[in-house]
């Protein structure tokens, strides 16, 4: 299986977590008619207030790296970077096995 699956964790600020996850949501509904975007969930570890996750699934990742060229998509970063406790950590690339409905 070739799909590029990213998955990554983002740092709100003290008090930004669900500015920040809402931010991302909004990022979720742009990218679902992107060419290649099979899924991209928002998550939270209930344990981790500060944290959100974003994992995605893309047919390639040349899809996913298109995708960050939409002006829409690149004004949704700029809204999110002040509220990002520090820089963003690259997400993990991980080699996707299989699953259901991929």
């Amino acid at each position: 299986m070739n799909k590029y699956l990213l998955h990554g964790k983002l740092t709100a600020k003290e008090g930004h977590a669900e500015e920040l996850a809402n931010i991302l949501i909004e990022a979720s509904q742009l990218v679902s008619t992107a060419k290649g975007c099979k899924l991209y969930v928002v998550s939270k570890d209930e344990n981790e207030p500060n944290s959100v996750y974003v994992t995605e699934i893309w047919e390639r990742k040349e899809d996913h790296d298109n995708s960050l060229k939409d002006e829409e998509i690149r004004a949704l970063i700029m809204k999110a970077m002040p509220v990002i406790d520090g820089q963003p950590e690259k997400g993990q690339e991980l080699k996707l096995l299989g699953g259901t409905e991929l």
